[in-house]
């Protein structure tokens, strides 16, 4: 099988809840989603996603995505898209990093992989140890009175897993943690996560002031040495995301006992390939995960399901749905949350289908 065809479109999400914002003042109401088609000889077609949570979270700019693709597009065609590892050496070695850029070629790959196998990508990526699974919701930062009220609304959706959006002035941090915790049940969980928002002294504070507190603590600053000086602080649970960015990262933060959950985003490390290999590599470790991207819609959510299908159940901490916040759906088949829980497709490959006419004539298109 070869690559015959390579078609890149870009879609407009909007969120149903208006805006979403996080630390250091950041928030956004809008997002540029590229959806990638891999066309081949065989009449087999894939599809990947990737969609930045605009231009200030993580390396990644959403409209010089379609520049990179036609950097390292041309170096695919002819290639035999089963061949996912090489499919990936090709990329790294034509464009340092940018790893946002090589995710969705990687998922496409990996969708014409389970359909030429008659598999689903869940079973490929290790075998199906979950069906379904409890999602988590994120709760945009906001003040304490309406963070708890949200937490409140998702409650009656079934949700029971929350990440609360902090990293801002520690007084108003603490207000938030407390007054969520206060709506929570016994069994709900919480992750007080400040997206690299404080300064080691503040984030010290929060700590301190929630110790005897139910939640976990995410990614505090901005540097595993600022986290580490953070984590000596406190005996509150550890997440670690934004500075997980490859293997190595991933063994350096494991040997210094940085963190107890990790965040494996799929378009930060490259897709699904490598998010595979460190996913597999936590399991070793003995690390909890969440396993998600930093935003996405239908085919992002369904690839993040079967990735979570195939890890062991002990080893999954949580995960969330992002096409549940978008109001533009391209795939009537993709998974829906249901009660706060989500479904692994069963279908080959990504096990859904998408409705062409939705993603407009492409803006870039390679053969």
């Amino acid at each position: 099988m070869k690559i015959t065809r390579i078609k890149v479109y870009q879609l407009d999400y909007r969120l149903l809840d208006q805006e979403y914002a996080w630390s250091r003042g950041y928030a956004v109401e809008s997002f540029v989603s590229t959806v990638i088609k891999i066309s081949t000889d065989e009449e087999l077609n894939g599809f990947g996603e990737v969609c930045p949570l605009g231009s200030a979270y993580m390396d990644s700019y959403a409209r010089g995505i379609p520049d990179g693709i036609a950097e390292i597009g041309p170096l695919l065609i002819g290639q035999d898209p089963c061949q996912v590892r090489s499919i990936n050496s090709i990329m790294d070695r034509a464009l340092g990093g940018h790893n946002y850029i090589k995710s969705p070629l990687d998922m496409a790959c990996w969708d014409i992989l389970g359909q030429k196998a008659g598999l689903s990508l869940c079973t490929l990526l290790g075998g199906r140890f979950i069906k379904s699974f409890p999602l988590y919701r994120a709760i945009s930062q906001g003040s304490a009175e309406k963070m708890s009220a949200d937490v409140s609304r998702f409650k009656e959706e079934g949700y029971k897993r929350f990440q609360l959006k902090v990293g801002g002035v520690p007084d108003e941090d603490i207000k938030r943690i407390k007054s969520v915790l206060d709506v929570l049940d016994p069994e709900d969980i919480l992750v007080a996560d400040a997206n690299t928002g404080w300064l080691m002294h503040k984030a010290i504070r929060v700590v301190n002031a929630v110790e005897k507190e139910d939640v976990y603590i995410e990614q505090p600053c901005s540097s595993l040495e600022e986290c580490l000086v953070v984590r000596q602080h406190t005996r509150l649970p550890f997440v670690l995301d934004e500075v997980i960015k490859d293997v190595s990262s991933l063994l350096r933060a494991n040997r210094e006992r940085a963190m107890d959950v990790v965040n494996l985003k799929l378009s930060r490390l490259g897709g699904l390939t490598k998010d595979k290999q460190m996913r597999d590599i936590c399991e070793s470790l003995g690390i909890a995960m969440t396993i998600e991207d930093s935003w996405g819609g239908d085919i992002t959510t369904a690839a993040i399901a079967h990735l979570v299908g195939s890890t062991r159940s002990e080893f999954y901490f949580t995960s969330t749905d992002f096409n549940s916040y978008n109001d533009v759906h391209i795939a009537e088949d993709a998974p829906r949350r249901k009660d706060g829980w989500l479904e692994v497709p069963s279908g080959p490959g990504l096990g859904i289908h998408i409705d062409e006419k939705k993603l407009g004539e492409p803006v870039l298109s390679l053969e």
